[in-house]
């Protein structure tokens, strides 16, 4: 996306703050229109709401007319809802009344093929000629919740309550349900869009406008596709300069075939795993489901970040104690013990069958005393080995009670609401489950300003994505401007197609990154004079470009240990792959030095068509495909990644010395893994594949004992 077609947010703050809007193709026939226009009146829309139909005087119980040019002034925003083809004319009649803003409700476009693509474009290249701001098409509209502007296809149910979460959604189906669990569980919002095909106003402006926005503090995505990754890379690191988190459900697991006919690294790597390494360099906070997307994003807008992972739990149950502690312990949070004095001060309130540690349970002694849990955190939330508090609350189970019992409730809050204000670290309140809160509750929230996750599970879930969020704010991102700056290698072979591995040596030879020993031999006899000049045992490797995988061909031969087996090796490798294949072009066979037993590791470089080149560490050699044990970044990554990406191993054990391993030279190998990494960002967007497997951690060093490289352009034949 070029800076002409990004829409910025000074255009979507005027977009999304109409004067007065006009529903055109407004009809009592139409469930879209209905709700439309008693959404724009059942929250008070400041403006006037104008309606259009040709051949009704009367729509909705209000006057209408019959054509854009009968309205008394330009409407600020125009809500189409006319059959397709008939959207252009509306769209041209209105931008020559003045009219600059729509929302295309109309379905029919891309999404049903290529004749509606077509129609798609035509109505884009006109909206960019005449500078008009398209949302859709095939989109439900938007809910501006904190201006209560609400031009939205779908009903909306009140209340309709302002907060810190905005939404946007590549979904018109599911908005409806985002907003009623927002609304079951006090989640307020800011903004809900519904993206519909987005022609003009894309996903990733929308976000580019939510993180200027002063109503926002945490934005949540529904992504069925991820259309602009360079914008959304643009994005996220806006966002996280101004510390505003994201959290994404990115929809669609599918493997990406079009990879895996090659390289290992290919089968082994899917588009899936390739987005979440990508949300992760991005911090983007990546859930999988709508309740934790809504219910991280909650906590995240209310709650901002969280200082640390030492967690303080203050609850009445022994049960929950051991749920939040195992659920702890999946999240990487620690339940550190209470300091001395904040022991001493809890056994002084609490009854004397009860235990002060941490994670505390008050016990049941609640129902005699109902002040003992929130004066229990007035202890702990002085601890000085906490960083921050959950508060086990149980709104979620109430019944309705009588007004005599509910003041009392409300006051206790009222009370609870105080000493969180003032803590000196966050509280962050839990319900028992995630069933929505009743009517009790949604008074308790109302009256508090207090904030409830609902339900363990889903809650500890927000807090441990809430902290990792939090850690990111303090980590660089690489400069992607910097890649365009690194030098190439000279390259005198043609950049299409394979090369073989004797090709692909020179190359890395070149960029200063070390590969086993070898010779290239056309004849017995050179093969036999290379094996002397490298010293016995070594490796026999058929070399052409049509066979990247050697070993399936039978041109592969190890520890080859004198003269007449080189001789013979190579005469009987050279006969029966030109057996196999009498049509192909063989270079010669790779003489080579057979190193001892060492660790190896799979390095491999697939340009994926959505982010570029991904870089994927593994076990390597036989163990690649066995384990699946890898580690994913996208492109580039500077030291620290690859640190990170070695420690995510599985296998790390054999690489930092446990159990018995010698540890490798850790900074050593960082820096190959780098070099090759870089070497792939210098070569282009040609390459396709660049794969080392294995790279060889030995006595004689780190090196290269066998390569691939693929180029994006085919052979010519």
């Amino acid at each position: 996306m070029s800076d002409k077609d990004r829409i910025t947010p000074e255009q979507l703050h005027r977009f999304l703050r109409p004067r007065s809007i006009v529903l055109v193709g407004a009809t009592d026939n139409s469930r879209w229109s209905i709700s439309t226009f008693e959404n724009l009146q059942r929250f008070e829309f400041s403006g006037p709401i104008y309606l259009v139909n040709p051949k009704r005087a009367i729509v909705h119980g209000q006057p209408a007319v019959s054509s854009l040019r009968d309205l008394p002034e330009p409407a600020d925003l125009a809500f189409v809802m006319v059959p397709t083809q008939h959207v252009f004319s509306v769209v041209e009649e209105a931008a020559e009344m003045g009219t600059k803003h729509f929302v295309i409700l109309t379905a029919g476009y891309r999404e049903v093929g290529e004749a509606g693509a077509q129609l798609e474009l035509e109505l884009l290249t006109f909206a960019q000629e005449r500078g008009l701001t398209l949302l859709g098409p095939n989109g439900n509209g938007f809910i501006n919740v904190t201006d209560r502007i609400t031009p939205y296809g779908l009903a909306i149910s009140p209340p309709l309550v302002s907060g810190p979460v905005s939404v946007v959604l590549q979904s018109g189906a599911l908005a409806s349900a985002v907003l009623s669990f927002a609304q079951a569980h006090a989640i307020g919002l800011s903004l809900l869009v519904s993206m519909g095909n987005e022609s003009m106003i894309s996903t990733t402006d929308v976000v580019d406008y939510l993180i200027e926005d002063d109503a926002t503090h945490a934005i949540a995505l529904f992504l069925e596709s991820i259309r602009h990754p360079e914008e959304l890379r643009r994005v996220a690191n806006k966002a996280r300069e101004r510390r505003k988190p994201i959290i994404a459900l990115k929809i669609g697991r599918s493997e990406m075939s079009t990879r895996t006919a090659l390289a290992h690294t290919g089968a082994l790597v899917g588009n899936d795993a390739i987005n979440d390494a990508a949300f992760k360099q991005l911090g983007i906070v990546r859930v999988e489901s709508l309740e934790d997307l809504l219910l991280t994003a909650g906590l995240a807008g209310y709650h901002r970040s969280l200082p640390g992972r030492r967690m303080g739990v203050v609850t009445p149950s022994g049960g929950a104690c051991d749920i939040i502690s195992d659920l702890a312990q999946d999240e990487g949070i620690v339940l550190p013990e209470f300091a001395p004095q904040t022991v001493e001060r809890l056994q002084e309130i609490l009854p004397p069958f009860s235990t002060a540690h941490n994670p505390l349970d008050v016990t049941g002694y609640i129902v005699v005393d109902g002040t003992l849990q929130a004066r229990s955190l007035d202890v702990v939330i002085n601890d000085p080995n906490i960083d921050f508090i959950l508060f086990l609350t149980s709104l979620d189970g109430r019944r309705q009670l009588e007004p005599s019992a509910l003041a009392n409730l409300l006051g206790q809050y009222d009370q609870l609401a105080e000493t969180i204000k003032a803590a000196c670290m966050p509280v962050v309140l839990v319900s028992n489950t995630c069933i929505d809160l009743t009517p009790t509750g949604q008074a308790v929230v109302e009256r508090t300003g207090l904030h409830v996750v609902a339900g363990m599970k889903h809650g500890v879930h927000a807090i441990g994505r809430l902290l990792w969020w939090s850690e990111q704010l303090n980590t660089s991102v690489p400069d992607n401007q910097a890649v365009s700056q690194l030098a190439a290698p000279a390259i005198t072979y043609p950049r299409r197609g394979n090369w073989s591995e004797a090709k692909v040596r020179l190359l890395l030879q070149e960029a200063g990154i070390l590969v086993v020993p070898g010779s290239l031999a056309t004849s017995p006899e050179e093969a036999v004079q290379a094996a002397h000049a490298l010293g016995f045992p070594v490796a026999l490797k058929i070399q052409s470009a049509a066979l990247p995988h050697k070993s399936d061909v039978g041109g592969v031969a190890l520890n080859v240990a004198n003269e007449q087996a080189v001789h013979a090796g190579f005469t009987t490798m050279m006969e029966r792959v030109q057996a196999q294949h009498p049509d192909v072009h063989i270079e010669g066979i790779l003489v080579s030095t057979m190193r001892p037993p060492g660790t190896e590791l799979l390095v491999g470089i697939v340009r994926d068509p959505l982010w570029g080149p991904v870089l994927t560490l593994g076990l390597g050699g036989i163990w690649t495909e066995a384990l699946r044990d890898t580690a994913i970044r996208i492109l580039p990554v500077e030291h620290e990644d690859i640190r990170n990406m070695l420690r995510e191993l599985r296998g790390a054990t054999l690489l930092l010395g446990g159990r018995g391993h010698t540890p490798v030279d850790l900074p050593a190998l960082v820096d190959v893994i780098y070099h090759i990494s870089t070497l792939a960002l210098s070569l282009g967007p040609d390459l396709n594949t660049l794969e080392i497997n294995p790279l060889l951690i030995g006595t004689a060093g780190i090196e290269v004992l066998d390569v691939l490289l693929s180029w994006h352009a085919q052979e010519l034949l």
